[in-house]
């Protein structure tokens, strides 16, 4: 990994959608064991996956995993936290806005 360069790695990875009433969700699991520092970007390759209502569907896919340059990934750490307290300036109620 460069100061300005950036690294793409192929890797086999697992897709699983649930629709269920209890639980909406996405994740992707890379099967080789590779991980993601900030910075990085992840393009799951394939068609789309619909899981229908009530379901979990899983299925194996080829990832490409871009790694952030050196460079990208001190100022995604340096100005990380700034990001997270934006989203500490939100509240959630019960109270139906006028």
């Amino acid at each position: 990994m460069g100061l300005l360069t950036r690294d793409k790695e192929t890797v086999p990875c697992t897709v699983t959608i649930s629709h269920r009433f209890e639980e909406l969700s996405a994740h992707v699991r890379f099967n080789d064991g590779s991980v993601i520092y900030p910075g990085d970007s992840v393009l799951v390759h394939g068609s789309e996956i619909m899981a229908p209502y009530g379901e979990i569907v899983s299925e194996d896919r080829t990832a490409t995993i871009t790694r952030a340059s050196g460079l990208e990934r001190l100022w995604t750490r340096a100005t990380g936290d700034l990001e997270f307290m934006e989203l500490c300036e939100f509240s959630f109620s019960e109270e139906i806005m006028a």
